[in-house]
């Protein structure tokens, strides 16, 4: 006996076989998938108290974004158009200008973003700019992570120190008084340690964590000077060594031209390691990949896409594990994966030029199965069998640039959207039914995001960033010179 069935669509699993089952069925029980295949065979072989006819809908695997940042659903473009501003601003936010309440209210607008497209599991670094997290005090991480559970989806928050020199200057508020105070490098790792002993792998491990350090990138060599450099290097095995203790997955953003080189030197790659953008690495840094079995998170869509270039096809061919993120949402990028699939195809297809690579196979791959092999979890989501956890989405194949009703898997890569997303079932659990959010009020938790915002905005003085730009309209050059060309 079965607690829900989903049966009549066409469902493409994304198991070993890379099965396409025109008229198929999953059969639910719990919070596992107990049975998957043709519609016929699976009502007579289960009943359940609750079938979801899935006619003209695609099923597949909850999405998985395996780079993306929490704090940035509430900042967003603010201030991206001057330079530096952005980055600026979330600094400041991330450590004297944000609450408990900001978090909380940020981590229901981006699940709820990440709902709404489909994409069940993320990981979500608590904080970003310079690789500076919200790390002074448990607390922020706790609400944020009480604000994905009340929407429904899976979260891996990450959290860890910033880059010495410390002791860092962070903020609790009181009301509209600000209360500094001086944090250093032993508070940050207890801070994440507090974390990971309350968080990971609760509420039905739909909650986990993950530990990170700053990447120390080459430019980052006479920034720091050598003392601290020895000492950042000294922090960074401690945060992994706390990571292989702990058995979470040990994450790292910016990965550029050498610093996977210097990585392997620390000692601090491995299979349960997962390196973000790894843009313009070398052969021998890809092969270093290969070796440990460390896997990538390629976020085609980011700024860092542009700057350098992921080599992302090379990776896969030398055997490493590459997984898809959004680097949401920051500060022209929203968390909808079918935006990142197609992305990916085209970036690379055009360093090429060459249109048949990446089939779009491959990179529904990249967003579900192997995505979950990047988290070093691949025994319990990314793919519908059974034993597996019931994550799964119906996308509405009802629409008219999604018809007709004819090669629905490249219809869903290549065509399809975030907001084709019809229902969404987390854990055996439906979270999203009929494009509407089961658990939260979506209403209430625009307007606590809103709120929150403004008082965000209030804290850090930063009315000034919400203003048009005067280039916003300007010539599709600018920079210094372009008058003279």
């Amino acid at each position: 006996m079965a607690d829900l069935i989903v049966h009549g669509g066409v469902v493409i699993p994304m198991d070993r076989a890379r099965r396409i089952i025109d008229d198929g069925a999953v059969a639910i029980t719990g919070d596992r998938v107990v049975a998957v295949g043709p519609t016929a065979d699976i009502l007579a072989a289960h009943e359940a108290p609750r079938k979801i006819d899935a006619a003209r809908k695609l099923v597949l695997p909850g999405l998985i974004d395996v780079h993306a940042h929490a704090g940035h659903g509430l900042i967003k473009s603010m201030g991206a158009n001057t330079p530096g501003a952005w980055e600026a601003l979330c600094g400041q936010v991330y450590t004297t200008g944000s609450t408990p309440e900001f978090w909380r209210a940020e981590a229901e607008l981006a699940a709820l973003e990440r709902l709404r497209f489909g994409v069940t599991c993320g990981v979500s670094l608590l904080g970003g700019g310079d690789t500076i997290m919200r790390s002074d005090d448990p607390v922020h991480a706790a609400a944020h992570c009480e604000g994905v559970l009340a929407v429904g989806v899976r979260d891996v928050v990450a959290i860890g120190p910033t880059r010495p020199p410390h002791p860092r200057t962070y903020a609790d508020w009181e009301g509209e008084t600000r209360h500094d105070k001086q944090i250093d490098f032993e508070t940050q790792l207890a801070t994440s340690a507090q974390v990971v002993k309350d968080w990971h792998k609760t509420h039905g491990e739909r909650i986990s964590v993950a530990l990170l350090t700053p990447v120390l990138r080459n430019e980052h060599l006479d920034e720091l000077g050598p003392a601290l450099l020895e000492e950042a290097m000294e922090q960074t095995r401690r945060v992994r060594q706390l990571s292989r203790d702990s058995g979470t997955i040990f994450t790292q953003d910016g990965h550029w031209r050498g610093s996977i080189q210097r990585a392997q030197e620390m000692g601090i790659l491995g299979p349960d390691a997962l390196l973000s953008h790894c843009i313009d690495i070398s052969e021998a840094e890809i092969a270093l990949c290969a070796e440990t079995d460390t896997k990538i998170a390629h976020n085609p869509s980011a700024i860092a896409s542009v700057m350098g270039r992921c080599p992302a096809t090379e990776l896969m061919e030398a055997g490493v594990t590459v997984a898809l993120g959004s680097d949401a949402t920051a500060p022209d990028r929203s968390s909808d994966m079918f935006r990142h699939m197609q992305q990916c195809m085209h970036y690379h297809r055009t360093h090429f030029r060459d249109p048949d690579i990446l089939p779009p196979g491959q990179v529904l791959a990249m967003a579900t199965i192997d995505a979950a092999r990047a988290l070093g979890m691949e025994q319990e989501i990314g793919s519908l069998e059974p034993g597996k956890k019931a994550d799964l989405l119906l996308l509405d194949l009802a629409r008219p640039h999604l018809y007709p009703l004819n090669m629905p898997a490249y219809r869903a890569v290549c065509f399809a959207n975030g907001n084709d997303v019809h229902t969404v079932i987390v854990n055996g659990e439906v979270v999203l039914e009929n494009r509407r959010a089961v658990k939260v009020d979506e209403s209430a938790v625009l307007g606590t995001a809103q709120l929150e915002c403004e008082r965000m905005i209030a804290r850090n003085d930063a009315a000034d960033l919400l203003g048009m730009p005067e280039d916003f309209f300007g010539p599709a050059r600018q920079g210094e010179g372009m008058e003279n060309e």
